[in-house]
């Protein structure tokens, strides 16, 4: 920039004024790894909030890593980015279905782009161009990165345009031994180790801990590890042990989080974890995020660090053998407690509930497949994943009732029953794979007329569709074990049917501010979500599927073989409604991989808990419901120990 801009971090106002001052408000913050660029930027954001005028653009921050360049332009990320982070302003009925794309268009933020070198080396100079590209010169913004990557970005893409650079001074040996003696008790014995530190630097001011603590990540670790603690600053002379710079980073680093979870447990020995269980669990954490090339901790996509949810064949296994457990229980538990009929033995229902849960694999495994890179592709796999599983589903009660010598019409009815019944599961579940972003949302009264008049006109659909289900019986010359009248009954399963779908849809749709400020509240928005989803889809599946086994078997003894059939289609349905229902969620896959790991010892049993602990002690930062490590030094040198092998995902 030509000129020096000095300010402290009380009163950052100056950080405003001289960015305001630049002719196209554009600016690059440049300097090596810690040197402040992240710190400088969040004060030059609160400084312009704090200073802004009414209609003056908001400055918002993102964080770079996430933006791939190859798959999308700079505009279309942030507006993702802005979708994802703030989704209050995607609500369509509070401020327009456009209101995230007018305040690109109208210019009404000013981007705070934080971290060009997190990207991948090959992707720097594109995402460089596509800044150039997709945000014209007159858009102000900000960008950090290291000084030397964005050299060699510049070299292929050239500079952002229009914008001044800015570069951090080192920090003064003496100002930085100033501040770690004004942060440390006064006793004598505490003090002293700081002044043989200066006098060392005073006679040697080109040793290794000199230049360590010229780096303001270097002096807040020191803070840390020498004066909030009873660390003795003196070892860090000996350039036998610290030759270079580096050693001298590597052994804060290292000392960090013990450093931390000690002073925590002296303070409450009944909260606290054991120092080197923490480490080891925040070893295993910043190994995973590595291994998935992120810096950001997402609890939704923790299900890819889990080898048996990873890939769409083991998540389609895990949940199809879950599913099969679960059947199997439930049939026992009936065969066992209610009187089954002679002619069809209880052992026969083995195998069929085994055939009901493991013959959805490939069709769980499609499901999982299925890519959003564009809308017409996914609604073409979602119809042929909806058909292959309906006639999955539909398959096993066809074969038995074949078997027992039941005409074609009542198998037309068996396959039209369940492929019904799974339909209204999708429609309002959606397909049975972990969505990209979760539920951010809790049922709040808005928007209810509506509502009311979509949930009317599915009611009248699906009894329609009952009612001419219904008739594929009395063609075939059976009677369900109804009172008279299908009709009605129809007009009843299709409200009660359409009412749990609206449930559905209203917990879903609904979003307040509120919900995504934290990581807990977004699990248990999502967790909400996914058991009101999962009891509504039990529902759904039990009613048309449990009526439909409730016609008599043997007209002999009609009674004993309807209560059977109609408590085995009850908890049948129940639980594959449930399944498909929960495996549509992210709740359900994060709480499976999350005690996978837990129970391998890479993960804490109560991870949120764990999370917001390190999150107290400084250890990670949040944004909005997701964790990142404060430092991104700490994530790398706690990823260089023991690795939590992730599989690799698609």
């Amino acid at each position: 920039m030509g000129t020096t801009v000095t300010c402290r971090a009380s009163d950052p106002q100056v950080l405003a004024t001289m960015f305001r001052s630049l002719a196209r408000r554009r600016l690059v913050v440049l300097g090596p790894g810690g040197s402040g660029k992240t710190t400088f930027s969040l004060l030059l954001l609160l400084a312009l909030l704090h200073t802004r005028a009414a209609g003056d653009p908001v400055p918002v921050l993102f964080s770079l890593s996430s933006f791939d360049p190859a798959r999308e332009c700079a505009r279309s990320w942030l507006r993702r980015r802005l979708a994802a982070d703030y989704p209050a302003i995607a609500d369509a009925q509070a401020y327009g279905a456009s209101a995230i794309e007018d305040l690109l268009t109208e210019h009404r933020l000013i981007p705070v782009l934080d971290g060009l070198d997190e990207l991948p080396e090959h992707c720097r100079a594109a995402a460089l161009a596509s800044l150039n590209d997709t945000l014209p010169s007159h858009i102000p913004l900000v960008l950090t990165c290291r000084t030397a990557d964005y050299v060699r970005a510049v070299k292929e893409s050239g500079v952002l345009t229009g914008a001044a650079v800015l570069e951090p001074t080192p920090v003064r040996t003496s100002d930085a031994l100033a501040l770690l003696k004004l942060a440390t008790p006064p006793e004598a014995h505490r003090q002293h180790g700081w002044d043989i530190l200066a006098k060392h630097l005073e006679h040697q001011p080109q040793t290794p801990a000199a230049q360590a603590l010229a780096s303001p990540l270097m002096v807040a670790l020191a803070r840390s590890v020498y004066a909030d603690n009873a660390g003795d600053p003196v070892e860090l002379t000996d350039v036998q042990r610290f030759s270079t710079p580096a050693d001298i980073e590597r052994h804060l680093l290292d000392a960090l989080v013990p450093t931390l979870y000690r002073r925590a447990r002296r303070q409450h020995p009944a909260r606290s974890w054991e120092p080197q269980q923490a480490q080891r669990y925040l070893s295993h954490l910043a190994a995973g995020m590595h291994d998935q090339r992120t810096y950001d901790l997402a609890w939704w996509q923790l299900y890819r660090w889990a080898p048996a949810l990873a890939r769409p064949w083991r998540r389609s296994w895990t949940w199809a053998l879950t599913t099969c457990a679960a059947l199997l229980l439930t049939t026992s538990f009936l065969i066992h407690v209610l009187d089954v009929p002679s002619r069809h033995e209880g052992l026969r229902w083995f195998p069929l509930s085994a055939l009901e849960a493991l013959i959805n694999v490939p069709v769980l495994a499609l499901s999982g497949m299925i890519t959003t890179r564009n809308r017409s592709l996914t609604r073409v796999s979602a119809l042929a994943a909806v058909i292959a599983l309906s006639g999955c589903l539909a398959a096993p009660p066809a074969a038995v009732y074949y078997y027992h010598g039941f005409p074609g019409t009542v198998l037309v009815a068996a396959i039209g029953f369940h492929g019904f019944s799974l339909w209204l599961v999708l429609l309002g579940a959606g397909l049975p794979s972990p969505p990209r972003m979760p539920n951010r949302s809790r049922p709040v009264r808005r928007g209810q007329r509506g509502q009311l008049i979509r949930a009317l006109a599915l009611a009248t659909g699906i009894a329609a569709i009952c009612q001419a289900l219904y008739e594929s019986y009395r063609i075939a010359g059976y009677k369900a074990v109804l009172p008279p009248g299908n009709l009605p009954w129809g007009l009843v399963i299709g409200t009660v049917v359409g009412t749990s779908l609206a449930a559905v849809n209203w917990a879903r749709d609904q979003s307040t501010a509120e919900d995504v400020t934290t990581a807990v509240s977004s699990v248990q928005a999502d967790r909400l979500i996914s058991l009101i989803s999962a009891a509504a889809c039990a529902v759904i599946f039990v009613i048309p599927d449990g009526v439909m086994r409730a016609v008599p078997w043997v007209p002999s003894d009609p009674l004993r073989t309807t209560v059977f059939a109609a408590d085995m289609g009850l908890f049948h349905g129940s639980v594959l409604g449930a399944a498909i229902a929960l495996a549509a969620h992210s709740w359900p896959h994060y709480t499976i991989a999350r005690l996978l790991l837990a129970a391998r010892g890479k993960l804490p049993w109560r991870l949120q808990t764990f999370l917001a602990d390190a999150h107290r002690l400084g250890i990670l930062r949040q944004v909005g419901p997701v964790y990142q490590f404060r430092h991104a030094h700490l994530q790398h040198r706690l990823a260089s120990r023991p690795r939590l092998h992730s599989p690799r995902t698609e």
